[in-house]
């Protein structure tokens, strides 16, 4: 029997989750514009029907109002919106909608990317795609997996992955932690990797990483061979993930170059975190470091003095109870 969580449906408003008013009102208009960006389905998109054999079902219900509904007829009705999530292992009827998802993982850099999800989609035993029941389309709405670095470091993607990292890595003080992440230490490291449409339901963000870190967990008991299950037993978490930061800092901000230290609640908002649990991340991080991003970011009137950052964070395995355990109250609080 599959160790999956039982079904379990909630009311969910979703709305884009930071820790400060304006972060959250910043954070609301990137969500309509990326939303707009990178849900739109490809024509080749066409999986099989959802089967809930897939993976243990852990269905949510969105029911309430939808925040960034633009229709004066939504708006009549109260813009209630019906949709069950549902969980699956990923597939390779999966490869289209994940790219999607993936396609500014690395910026706009030109890489083996139709690789990298193959790699995602090949490993099946730890790795959730999260879909819409009932969408013809068969629509991946997120992707969260982790790969060891070291398994997977003869492939294309993960030389060109670890290239660019170390290209963008300006920071004297990280990158020999980031070298010694990719090269002696590889095997400790699993590369999280988590993308998503921007206002899905917050709620499903436990959930979502319990199932990760769980999948984890057991694979190092359930892999058939001490080789696979070692490749699980990971040490550190290596993240990549985006941040809008903003262009003009003070003086005395100027020398603090380890964006680790700084965070939206004690500098006035410097950071806006595009995914609320990149906060906690952050916080808990052992190293990080910023870089800009040369994809083409929201234009606003709230975002005008913000940049779009790509930010690299290491996380010990240790750390992720107290992670999981701070989302969880983040989501419950909110």
């Amino acid at each position: 029997m599959p160790r999956r969580p039982t079904r379990r449906r909630r009311m969910l408003n979703p709305q884009p989750l930071t820790f400060s008013p304006f972060a959250r009102s910043v954070a609301q208009i990137a969500s309509i514009h990326v939303d707009r960006c990178q849900t739109h389905k490809s024509k080749d998109q066409k999986g099989s029907p959802l089967n809930s054999k897939d993976k243990g079902i852990w269905k949510h219900t969105l029911e309430g109002k939808n925040d960034l509904s633009e229709s004066s007829e939504e708006e009549g009705s109260g813009g209630v919106v019906q949709a069950d999530f549902v969980f699956f292992d990923p597939k390779p009827d999966d490869f289209h909608g994940v790219k999607i998802l993936l396609q500014t993982y690395l910026d706009d850099a030109q890489w083996d990317l139709s690789g990298f999800v193959d790699l995602i989609l090949a490993q099946t035993t730890v790795g959730t795609v999260v879909k819409i029941e009932g969408d013809d389309d068969n629509t991946p709405f997120s992707i969260v997996t982790a790969l060891n670095l070291r398994r997977y470091k003869d492939h294309k993607c993960i030389k060109e992955l670890k290239e660019f990292l170390l290209k963008v890595c300006l920071e004297k003080d990280v990158i020999k932690d980031l070298r010694l992440f990719m090269g002696e230490q590889a095997n400790d490291v699993g590369l999280l990797v988590s993308q998503r449409v921007v206002n899905l339901p917050p709620q499903l963000l436990p959930p979502l990483y319990d199932a990760l870190f769980d999948e984890v967990s057991w694979a190092t008991e359930d892999e058939p061979t001490e080789e696979l299950r070692n490749f699980f037993c990971f040490k550190c978490y290596l993240l990549v993930s985006k941040i809008y930061k903003l262009k003009h800092k003070n003086a005395n901000q100027k020398n603090k170059r380890n964006l680790k230290r700084r965070s939206a609640s004690d500098s006035g908002d410097e950071i806006v975190y595009i995914k609320p649990e990149d906060e906690i991340f952050h916080k808990l991080s052992l190293w990080s470091f910023s870089f800009p991003m040369q994809t083409q970011q929201v234009e606003t009137q709230e975002l005008k003095n913000y940049r779009l950052m790509g930010l690299v964070m290491a996380v010990e395995a240790a750390k992720i109870p107290t992670f999981r355990q701070e989302l969880q109250s983040l989501i419950v609080e909110t």
